[in-house]
């Protein structure tokens, strides 16, 4: 292990960055509307108070806020989200997501409603990489589901947002696992396979729980319409999630994805080669808040760094850490209080990514389970938050019928996940069978 950094930085060049945050927070608990104000503009603010505050020439400043914006790993985050943005709307115009969902409801038994659900939306949010997605295409159903079959509501939306949650947190295609892994800079393959390892025991005990419920539920079978849907247009999702298990570049898998989903809606009389393009740009745009966040949060951070912000919070970060298990907790702890602070998972990584790099290399940690754990723990948090996007889409078509701590009590998985998390951080013998069997 190296020796801790001697500087202690300066904690005044950290006010920016609180300018930013609070910024976000306290707009959004004013119009208890986390996402009524525009992140890109909360950090934006934050560069101005850098500009007025920081003591450098403003040319320097300048220099230094394009340098963190155009900072190849960002960059690369960047192209990575216009990709994945393109390849969800064409996959979602030619008839992937209705084809999974009515896939899903055509086989399900009403007293397995839970499970099914559970299993739908983590497969949804695997393959388009969103967990809001999941849960705006799944969450009317599962209501309707619980109305029409006398199924516990509660445990229904709890089974969805867990599996919702299951996907974002795994899925190659997310922004989570995106900024992750272009923050401490390992492959998406690599941090999949140790996320697995975490996330598959959590998802087993959250299906035998939720197979045990419907076994001894005594809810009668109901008549649920049934959709004819194209089989084919479930390949392009089960393509890419292949094709990345296989070590395929990220870019060339999103990109053959988007053209093999593209050729099925051409074939398929979806639309024309015009509209696949316009698909495309519409896939480009629906990630545009989070490439402008990206790229104006890594200058903020470039601008913060300079300063001394990040040697201030790595110093008092270090003073608390004792060994390797308690840094990997330390950056955990770290990303999910960012996430309480601001409600968006995504931007919590993007924040944090810099300081919890410079933790991994002071310690020696495996940058693929940092990386995984930086995931996991904003994914925790964000499936927990009363605020947070998720909770209030699920409570918000509940109508009224569901309350926070019953929804949150029904997500099982995100029970299961924080404790195997905890298994994986402590647990040696978890390290060894890992190496041993994915040699990561």
């Amino acid at each position: 292990m190296t020796k801790l950094s001697k500087k202690k930085g300066n904690a005044v060049a950290l006010i920016p960055l609180f300018v930013f945050i609070f910024t976000f927070l306290g707009v959004g608990i004013a119009l208890n509307d986390f996402y009524a104000f525009p992140s890109p503009v909360a950090v934006l603010i934050g560069i101005v108070v850098a500009f007025v505050l920081f003591k450098s020439s403003t040319d320097e400043k300048v220099d230094t806020l394009i340098a963190g914006c155009g900072e190849s790993k960002i960059m690369t985050m960047c192209i990575i989200y216009l990709l994945a943005g393109a390849f969800a709307v064409v996959s979602k115009a030619m008839g992937g997501v209705d084809a999974v969902v009515n896939l899903g409801i055509n086989t399900i038994d009403a007293a397995y409603f839970p499970l099914g659900i559970f299993l739908i939306s983590a497969f949804l949010s695997t393959a388009t990489g969103t967990s809001v997605g999941a849960i705006v295409a799944l969450g009317p159903i599962a209501v309707s589901l619980a109305n029409a079959s006398g199924s516990s509501l509660p445990l229904i939306c709890g089974s969805l947002l867990g599996g919702a949650m299951l996907g974002d947190n795994l899925s190659m295609i997310s922004d989570t696992t995106i900024a992750a892994t272009q923050s401490l800079g390992c492959e998406l393959k690599d941090k999949f396979k140790i996320n697995l390892f975490i996330a598959l025991p959590a998802s087993i005990i959250t299906i035998a729980v939720l197979f045990y419920l419907g076994f001894n539920s005594e809810i009668q079978a109901v008549e649920i319409p049934k959709n004819a849907f194209n089989w084919i247009t479930i390949v392009p999702y089960v393509l890419v999630i292949v094709l990345a298990l296989f070590g395929v570049n990220v870019f060339s898998t999103l990109i053959i994805g988007t053209l093999l989903a593209g050729i099925i809606g051409f074939f398929n009389h979806q639309f024309t080669l015009l509209v696949f393009a316009q698909k495309v740009y519409e896939g480009f745009t629906s990630m545009t808040d989070i490439f402008i966040l990206s790229m104006l949060s890594g200058g903020l951070a470039a601008m913060v760094d300079k300063a001394g912000g990040i040697d201030f919070i790595l110093h008092q970060i270090k003073r608390r850490i004792k060994n390797k298990r308690s840094a990997q907790v330390g950056i955990g702890t770290l990303v999910g209080l960012t996430n309480l602070a601001i409600a968006n998972n995504t931007v919590s990584i993007v924040i944090t990514g810099g300081i919890a790099k410079e933790i991994n290399d002071e310690y020696e940690l495996n940058p693929k389970k940092t990386a995984t754990i930086m995931d996991i723990f904003s994914c925790l948090v964000q499936g927990i938050l009363p605020y947070g996007a998720q909770v209030l889409l699920l409570l918000n078509f509940a109508g009224g019928k569901l309350g926070f701590i019953d929804l949150v009590g029904n997500a099982w998985y995100i029970l299961f996940l924080f404790i195997f998390t905890m298994i994986a951080i402590y647990s040696t013998f978890w390290d060894k069978w890992v190496e041993k069997i994915f040699k990561v």
